[in-house]
């Protein structure tokens, strides 16, 4: 009535290569196509290997290794963010014990949470059962979550995260002061990390207030008897002024970009820089 509207072949073109995609994806939940890497974590104080976050990596039978950036999206919007971060969540604890009897005992390893995950009623059942068939210790496992997730007045959430404290399973805020300004989630909730966002880290040597707002986490989160891990850390200068501001860890390029498993267990023992 009284409108009208546009066809465009390019419109009709991304929505099928869209489609075309979800369904690979669906197939590749099945094939258990996705594999995971690990980027390492540097502990400041003795320059040495601490943990290691697993990242999600989707091997497409014809387009090669895939980054999350392409498909990760389409699996939150489908609802197969949660088979695809149970894979994830299995992967990342069975090759992590494995890894403790070749040489990297003690690194612990970090796994990033979907909201949908979070809100499951029996997610923290489904982590202690990943635990048990991989033999990972609990204290070796990080779960990253989000301000937002912290947020939600969900009593499934809260539950879930105090269930997964109990356990000894650790807890970290990724991207910390990106999200809600509000901080109240530090005193409700059982959090052991902070990963200062790499926006601020990014213009660490040239901006001022970044530098301020770097230090003021460093300085909360010592207060607060949390670790600070300082991700995007590409360079030597963003190091030094990170060391001196008493940051506990690092992770980005100028240390390592993300790695198959095989590579990690080789960097235990080289030079850090």
């Amino acid at each position: 009535g009284n409108t009208f509207a546009f066809f465009s072949e390019a419109m009709q073109a991304r929505s099928l290569e869209r489609l075309q995609l979800e369904n690979q994806l669906r197939r590749a939940l099945q094939e258990d196509q996705l594999v995971v890497h690990f980027q390492p974590r540097l502990r400041l104080s003795d320059q040495r290997l601490c943990a290691a976050e697993a990242l999600v990596r989707w091997q497409h039978p014809q387009q090669g290794l895939l980054l999350p950036g392409v498909f990760i999206d389409i699996a939150e919007q489908t609802g197969m963010i949660i088979s695809l971060g149970e894979q994830v969540l299995q992967q990342a604890c069975r090759l992590a014990s494995a890894w403790q009897q070749q040489g990297l005992e003690g690194v612990g390893v970090s796994v990033n949470l979907s909201v949908q995950q979070l809100r499951q009623s029996g997610f923290a059942d489904q982590v202690a059962a990943c635990l048990n068939r991989s033999g990972l210790p609990a204290s070796l496992l990080e779960l990253e979550l989000t301000e937002s997730m912290l947020m939600e007045q969900l009593p499934a959430i809260a539950s879930n995260i105090n269930a997964l404290k109990a356990m000894g399973v650790r807890l970290a805020v990724d991207d910390f002061g990106t999200g809600y300004s509000s901080l109240a989630y530090l005193k409700r909730f059982p959090i052991d990390t902070l990963k200062i966002d790499r926006a601020f880290v990014a213009e660490l040597q040239h901006g001022e207030e970044d530098r301020a707002i770097v230090r003021a986490i460093i300085l909360m989160a010592q207060s607060l008897k949390l670790e600070v891990v300082a991700e995007g850390v590409e360079h030597a200068g963003q190091l030094e002024l990170l060391r001196q501001f008493g940051c506990d860890e690092i992770q980005g390029f100028l240390y390592s970009r993300a790695i198959p498993v095989e590579q990690l267990v080789e960097l235990q023992g080289c030079p850090a820089f």
